[in-house]
Order: structure tokens, then C-alpha cells, then sequence
């Protein structure tokens, strides 16, 4: 492994793990979302879970960025699904797909693929059977939407 690779694991973790929590704040905030922004969520988060301080620079941001985004966010994900409609996705799937959204739109420093990537697996790892797959297809057509 290079000696740029070993320094940038940490961070990437980091990242990693700031997109997890990310979701915990957007499922915390779809459920109960009675007048409450995410910004109130991350900050009910925040103040109950004991996040590394590594990673909440990182989930600052991407909570910041869909508060700031979301409508735009949305109209960009609603392009790109396929007989689909937001509002009817699991709270899962739609949280997933909403934070990689506002990387690959938002986040010039993250290149689409990996925020795809990254997708895919928060999906193998909390929503169903078939949300890897349907994540995938959905972000890439989101990211040749925004390419073109």
C-alpha cells in the first residue's frame, strides 16, 4: 500500500462512518418529521450517540448540505427514478439515496463513483434485499443526468 493510501484511510473511514450517522440523522428525521428540520436532528443526535469527533465535521456538512439542498436534491433523485416516487421508498432507501445525491451534486471533492460506491453499501448494510441493486441503478442514472 502506498504511503498516500495509508494517510488518506482514516480519513476515508471517517467518511465512511459520517455517511452511517448521516443516515441515523435522516431516518430520525423522516420518521418524526413534525416541524423539525435536520438540522434539530442531528443536534437530537448528537446530544444522545457518542460520535467521534473525527467524523462530525464530515456529517456536519452532508446534514448542512440537504438541509440547505434538499428541494434540489429531491428533483434530481425524482428525475432518476423510473416508475418510482420518492415519497414511496422505504425511509432506508430514501435516506441512502438522498445523501449520496447531495454528494454527487453538491460535493466537488468527492467523485460520483465513490459516493455511489458508498451508497451501495450503506444499502447491503441497513435496507432490504433488493436495495444494493435498485440504489445502483438509480444513482447512476442520477450521475449521467448530472454529467450531461
Amino acid at each position: 500500500m502506498s504511503p498516500i493510501s495509508v494517510r488518506n484511510t482514516p480519513r476515508r473511514l471517517d467518511r465512511t462512518r459520517a455517511r452511517a450517522w448521516a443516515l441515523q440523522v435522516h431516518y430520525h428525521w423522516d420518521v418524526g418529521n413534525e416541524g423539525r428540520t435536520l438540522s434539530d436532528a442531528l443536534e437530537e443526535v448528537m446530544s444522545t450517540r457518542r460520535i467521534a469527533l473525527s467524523r462530525v465535521p464530515y456529517l456536519t456538512r452532508l446534514v448542512t448540505e440537504l438541509h440547505d439542498h434538499g428541494s434540489e436534491v429531491n428533483d434530481l433523485l425524482s428525475a432518476a427514478l423510473d416508475n418510482w416516487r420518492l415519497e414511496r421508498l422505504s425511509l432506508l432507501d430514501r435516506g441512502v439515496l438522498r445523501i449520496a445525491a447531495v454528494e454527487i451534486a453538491r460535493f466537488e471533492d468527492i467523485p460520483p463513483k465513490v459516493s455511489i460506491q458508498e451508497a451501495v453499501r450503506l444499502a447491503e448494510r441497513y435496507g432490504g434485499a433488493d436495495s444494493p441493486g435498485f440504489v445502483n441503478g438509480v444513482l447512476d442514472a442520477l450521475y449521467k443526468q448530472v454529467m450531461d
